[in-house]
């Protein structure tokens, strides 16, 4: 069996919610593993949500009950930074969003559909993942890996400031991040820490101004590698802050959520995977009591593949 390489590209996929912290919430196994340098990922995916998925902690709905199905092209390319592999990705989702809530204690719904703010990423292995040829890496076993990363949130996307529920955000989202993986055996388990930072939306539900503190999350996935070439992952988060502030008034909408989920990839020949994942909001104190259920296909070639 061929050595897998479906091991860098499945992070275009995490969480492919339109909401305003999802960029915060992401689940994503593998973050910092290694790859040949010079292999590119093209990945293509379907997503669906359900339930009480807040796209913005600091609106007054209560009774929320929103659905998104979301259709995602992501691509990612493996280079060397400083004698090690590091990672460039980018990833578009296109999202329709369908619901009911209350506001202020009256009903009210929405139907919206369009591209969600697209999110690119620089992830750069610090330690135990050398710069490596096709050749070379079919001889590399990972033991401990540190690494780094930035992403960034472009907004983009579908808003309109009349409506309350929008599937972009209209502000930008950065968020630096800190990964640790450590294998032994057939066992991988990986931890990581990060902080979103946002700007401020200047044009928020009628030129309202919003502000919103960072959110700061964690992340730790146990994985197991088949003989097949299949793996599988146990997956948790935390994240905690995103206090609001809208015109100067401070809403009283600080999260402290947990989610936890499973992720399956599925080998099918030297160029092509699938992917299956799934998560659902173990215990919330704003927006996350909804469940997520993900399908992609990977695609891979260069460096001599």
């Amino acid at each position: 069996m061929t050595k897998p390489l479906a091991v860098s590209a499945w992070v275009l996929l995490g969480l492919l919610v339109g909401g305003a912290d999802a960029i915060a919430q992401d689940i994503e196994p593998r973050a910092y593993s290694n790859a040949p340098i010079g292999v590119n990922f093209l990945a293509a995916g379907y997503a669906r949500t359900d339930g009480g998925l807040s796209t913005d902690g600091s609106l007054p709905l209560t009774d929320i009950n929103l659905r998104t199905d979301s259709a995602v092209l992501g691509m990612a390319h493996v280079l060397e930074i400083g004698g090690q592999s590091a990672k460039i990705d980018l990833i578009a989702p296109y999202t329709r969003l369908s619901g009911d809530a209350k506001l202020d204690g009256d009903p009210i719904d929405r139907n919206v559909d369009g591209f969600a703010d697209p999110k690119v990423r620089l992830s750069v292995n610090l330690y135990g993942a050398p710069a490596l040829t096709l050749r070379d890496f079919a001889n590399y076993r990972q033991d401990l890996i540190v690494g780094v990363s930035l992403q960034a949130s472009l907004p983009v996307g579908q808003y309109d400031d009349d409506r309350l529920v929008n599937i972009g955000t209209n502000r930008w989202a950065f968020r630096p991040e800190v990964g640790v993986s450590k294998a032994s055996g057939r066992w991988t388990l990986e931890l990581a820490a990060g902080a979103t930072v946002y700007t401020d939306n200047d044009n928020f539900y009628g030129g309202k101004r919003r502000e919103q503190d960072p959110i700061y999350s964690m992340q730790g996935h146990l994985i197991y590698s088949f003989h097949n070439g299949w793996w599988a992952s146990g997956d948790a988060t935390y994240f905690e802050g995103g206090r609001t502030t809208i015109d100067g008034v401070h809403k009283n909408d600080q999260q402290k959520n947990w989610r936890g989920g499973l992720t399956l990839a599925i080998p099918i020949d030297r160029l092509n995977s699938v992917k299956l994942y799934a998560s659902n909001g173990v215990s919330a104190r704003t927006g996350n009591e909804f469940d997520l259920y993900g399908v992609a296909w990977q695609y891979r070639w260069g460096a001599g593949l």
